[in-house]
């Protein structure tokens, strides 16, 4: 494909990834407002967050290995379809247990399009050229961070539309996702006998259910030192176990665990563990810091969040660009990790009375190294695997870092919490007010601040502000941890053919490929070159193509 072919091929991708950007930000300055017209209780608060983190998180490895075996295109788009599905139960949701199963939908669909569309890009780019197109998908999760909560709130406060809308305003994106995979996206599909694990995917999904609801409502549904903590870790860990032993007897496994006998994949999928819980620390608990510690509205919390998300973008698109010049991409692997534990530490220093152009100078360098590091972990590990594994590979690096970020953002809750109970007592103390009587704060509920009186006020402002600092000075080590396993990590000239090209290069084995729309010459060549290199196996005979 040539780069107008590539953009084409991207403009369905990029509609579907601010789809799934949208669905997880835009309801959050909404959420309150929906719970209390449904009449739920701060139990189903959570389980409407959780469930579609859930739901995101364990089906990642399982989009990733289908995309190995089947149509990628065909599964975009059903991945889009689920999400239009549950978009409009969810719009028209009259009661709650109805609204967390469409979430649960809704999940589901967004881990397809976080999975497929890095394994799309990795099967029709090589990864020479790949980092000049990463600074495209940097600009739509920039907008989609940053315009998710802004619209929720507007559309929320807007007597005549109201939080249905939330749900409703990202299915024209995920029709136009379809329809524009469908006119520009033209990928070969590899016909061949499959077997899909069930078992293991039933065993990898339960597992991790069972280990994210412990480390989400932990803290706050339950003691972590409780007989459902024990419940909850024994059975997630019998089931992962479970699924391993299945997993190394499968024909085809979800997860292949020969991946993680290469090097770079092993090192990769951990650093971005690491990743995920640094960087879902700075998203998640700024928003809170400024609109709690700070005094801001929800909407001037969505801007000030802003340096965090430029850094990110502009390291993201000018790192791609450099590497696609000059082929060196763990300089940037490094530098990234080092950034990123240098803004995570000064976050660490932040309270109450920071000055914002401080803050801001904070963010954006923890964006910068965020930018430079996570997308190049991708583009190292699908640099070095077979590419009938670019699917797996691509899957389990997005898993990990979703995971990684799960269990940051509840661990990191509960200790959020506790840090600001134990200020907050500390402060009434000094102030000599009664505990019982201060008014907010109390319960673990988040206060209302507009509710309190002026010396409540400070005190609750300067708990969470030390509480918050407490909380990047947590997980510095982690981006620390991050750093030491990029450090091993060995460079490697990058590929200049793209995955199907690669696919084709390893030798069909018996398959039938057949590409589902005319190509350039440049296409045509590469897969006569592909089917002729074939021919000189012994299973030539059963190799055939065609092109539409």
């Amino acid at each position: 494909m040539n780069n107008r072919q590539i953009l084409q091929a991207m403009s369905g991708l990029m509609a579907g990834m601010f789809v799934a950007i949208l669905a997880g930000t835009i309801v959050s300055n909404a959420l309150p407002r929906i719970i209390a017209d449904l009449g739920a209780s701060q139990s189903s608060y959570t389980w409407v967050v959780t469930s579609e983190l859930l739901a995101m998180t364990a089906t990642v490895p399982l989009w990733g290995k289908l995309s190995d075996l089947f149509n990628k295109k065909l599964l975009l788009q059903l991945s889009l379809s689920l999400f239009v599905v549950g978009s409009l139960v969810a719009g028209f949701s009259q009661g709650v247990v109805t609204l967390i199963i469409s979430r649960v939908i809704q999940g589901i669909g967004a881990g397809g399009l976080t999975a497929l569309a890095q394994v799309v890009m990795a099967a029709v780019i090589p990864p020479r050229r790949l980092g000049k197109y990463a600074g495209i998908f940097g600009a739509v999760f920039a907008v989609g961070t940053v315009a998710g909560p802004l619209v929720g709130g507007v559309l929320v406060d807007t007597s005549w539309l109201g939080w249905r809308w939330c749900f409703f305003v990202g299915i024209p994106f995920a029709l136009l996702g379809i329809v524009l995979l469908q006119r520009t996206l033209k990928l070969p599909t590899v016909r061949r006998k499959v077997q899909i694990d069930f078992l293991g995917a039933f065993l990898i999904v339960a597992g991790i259910c069972a280990l994210l609801i412990w480390t989400s409502l932990a803290g706050n549904s339950f003691d972590w030192a409780s007989w459902q903590t024990a419940v909850l870790v024994i059975l997630g860990v019998v089931l992962l176990v479970a699924a391993v032993f299945v997993e190394s007897k499968a024909a085809e496994p979800i997860i292949p665990l020969d991946i993680f006998r290469n090097r770079t994949v092993a090192l990769t999928t951990l650093a971005s563990f690491f990743v995920g819980i640094a960087m879902f620390a700075g998203t998640v608990f700024l928003s809170q810091y400024f609109q709690v510690s700070l005094g801001k509205t929800p909407t001037v919390a969505g801007l000030m969040s802003l340096p965090m998300i430029g850094g990110l973008l502009v390291s993201s698109t000018v790192a791609g660009q450099i590497i696609s010049a000059t082929g060196k991409w763990k300089v940037y692997l490094v530098s990234g990790a080092v950034i990123m534990t240098a803004g995570l530490g000064m976050l660490s220093t932040i309270g109450a009375d920071t000055h914002f152009g401080l803050l801001s100078v904070y963010m954006a360098v923890m964006g910068i190294g965020v930018g430079m590091l996570m997308q190049n972990l991708v583009l190292a590990a699908q640099n070095d695997v077979p590419a009938h594994e670019l699917g797996a590979a691509t899957s389990t690096l997005s898993f990990f870092r979703s995971l990684g970020g799960t269990i940051g953002t509840s661990v990191l809750g509960a200790i959020l919490a506790n840090r600001v109970a134990s200020e907050m007592t500390k402060g009434l103390k000094e102030a000599g007010i009664p505990a019982g009587g201060s008014g907010g704060g109390g319960g673990g509920a988040v206060p209302d601040m507009t509710k309190l009186p002026a010396p409540m006020r400070e005190i609750v402002e300067h708990a969470y502000g030390v509480a918050t600092g407490d909380l990047f000075l947590i997980a510095t080590p982690f981006a620390f941890l991050a750093l030491i396993a990029v450090v091993f990590i060995k460079e490697k000239p990058l590929k200049t053919t793209s995955g199907m090209e690669r696919l084709a290069e390893e030798g069909l084995g018996g398959e039938a490929v057949q590409v589902d729309a005319p190509q350039d010459a440049t296409s045509v060549d590469a897969l006569a070159k592909a089917t002729s290199t074939s021919a000189s196996t012994p299973s030539a005979s059963a190799t055939s193509s065609s092109v539409d």
